[in-house]
């Protein structure tokens, strides 16, 4: 049996925002992945070490973090960074989703997350999918 893991990171200034990101993802998307192991970001600074030593397989980004949001974080990370891991951003509003398209955001999750959907979005986006995926 595998025990390889995938790692995602969890970027929001709120600790209760990742936590929900977390919890509605969970520890298998699918059950043809590899479990999840996540890292917290609290801060611009964490994303961007973790971004830039090509530590993690997946960013999940909170759209409303403070002081800088996740889309444009998104932005400036599919920008700078060759090779950048797949982004899944977090919005509130579902009018926000075209911010998380210039963002080049890879999906898009939108609040109040939906396990199903987050779980689904989540795997699809592992998996490659070259299709932007929106759920909520």
């Amino acid at each position: 049996m595998s025990t390889q893991t995938t790692k995602i990171l969890v970027f929001s200034h709120r600790p209760e925002v990742r936590e929900t990101i977390i919890t509605a993802v969970g520890r298998r998307p699918a059950p043809d992945l590899q479990r999840v192991d996540y890292v917290e970001a609290g801060t611009i600074a964490d994303v961007l070490y973790e971004a830039d030593n090509g530590t993690v397989d997946l960013l999940i980004l909170d759209g409303e973090a403070q002081p800088t949001g996740g889309m444009g974080l998104s932005r400036q990370l599919k920008d700078e960074i060759t090779n950048c891991p797949p982004i899944v951003v977090a919005v509130r509003r579902k009018d926000d989703r075209w911010l998380a398209t210039w963002s080049q955001a890879d999906a898009v999750l939108v609040h109040p997350l939906d396990p199903l959907a987050a779980a689904e979005t989540v795997a699809e986006v592992l998996r490659g999918s070259a299709v932007p995926v929106v759920k909520g």
